[in-house]
């Protein structure tokens, strides 16, 4: 469990450290820094590589979900069920005022199910095999219709502003604390340039104490866009094959094949207890079900 935690952690700070040290590389912050680049200034700064980060994995979430996953495209349905998937989608996606996903089907021995893509009407939605072989249509269609409803929630899109933000906040704290650390480590005497080693250091392990911090609220909203697409899932299919598909889905005992990049992604996830459960992308079986139980 420690490890998956590591993992997800290390992907959510993956994209800041990575531009932080090409800004370092490259002299982008001594650049900044030889210009008395103010607060005003280093917001801009940090914005446009928080967000343009975020913003980046999300125009390739679609490629990499099916780089990743072995995710095959369903172009022309090749039997009944593929037929019927691409059928079930696409009454769904109407329903929902989104436009037509892409459909996949990728191998997989756990029931989940995924949605991505950059738009509400330029998504992918994809199902595992052993989702298809588990389960009934009925729960298959509430499967889908939760990451129908993912798609017409806005979610991807959300996620990615939240993470943005995040990671500028990230940015941006760390180098205010990093310098004030830089200024008492050199009894307050004014430096050429960016600052010393103490500066950088200061700078590169804050981003991985506050990114940890990012990574709680990011998991956070994670866990509640969860109950939301579980309630459009049950207006699309029904409350009672919503219901159905989760119970059937507690089968898989927190347990997915899924890379950690799109885990969040997927209708099933890891579960945890205690502290470690901050970092879940997804609440608990049980805590799903009784909400949509407790629906009026």
């Amino acid at each position: 469990m420690f490890k998956r935690i590591g993992l997800f952690i290390a992907t959510n700070l993956a994209v800041i450290l990575l531009l932080s040290i090409v800004c370092r590389v490259l002299g982008i912050d001594q650049w900044a820094a030889q210009r008395g680049m103010g607060l005003s200034g280093l917001i801009v700064f940090a914005s446009v590589f928080g967000m343009g980060g975020a913003f980046i994995s999300l125009a390739i979430s679609k490629w990499m979900a099916k780089m990743t996953t072995g995710a095959k495209v369903i172009t022309q349905p090749a039997n009944e069920t593929e037929r019927w998937l691409v059928e079930t989608v696409r009454r769904h996606a109407e329903k929902a005022g989104i436009g037509m996903p892409e459909v996949a089907v990728y191998d997989a021995p756990e029931m989940n199910a995924f949605a991505t893509g950059m738009t509400r009407n330029n998504a992918l939605v994809a199902v595992s095999t052993g989702l298809l072989q588990q389960m009934d249509r009925e729960q298959v269609s509430a499967v889908l219709g939760h990451e129908i409803g993912h798609v017409a929630n806005g979610d991807m899109v959300t996620l990615t502003l939240i993470q943005g933000v995040l990671n500028t906040l990230v940015i941006v704290l760390a180098r205010v604390v990093g310098r004030v650390v830089d200024s008492w480590m050199s009894g307050g005497r004014e430096r050429d340039g960016e600052g010393g080693i103490g500066y950088f250091v200061v700078v590169m392990v804050l981003q991985i104490v506050f990114g940890l911090f990012a990574s709680i609220i990011v998991s956070w909203f994670s866990r509640w866009r969860e109950f939301r697409a579980d309630a459009a899932g049950a207006n699309l299919a029904g409350r009672a094959s919503m219901i159905s598909a989760l119970q059937r889905l507690s089968a898989n005992h927190g347990d997915t094949s899924l890379p950690q990049t799109i885990q969040a992604f997927g209708i099933s996830g890891h579960l945890a207890t205690g502290f470690k459960r901050l970092f879940m992308s997804h609440p608990p079986i049980e805590e799903r079900i009784a909400a949509l139980q407790a629906a009026r």
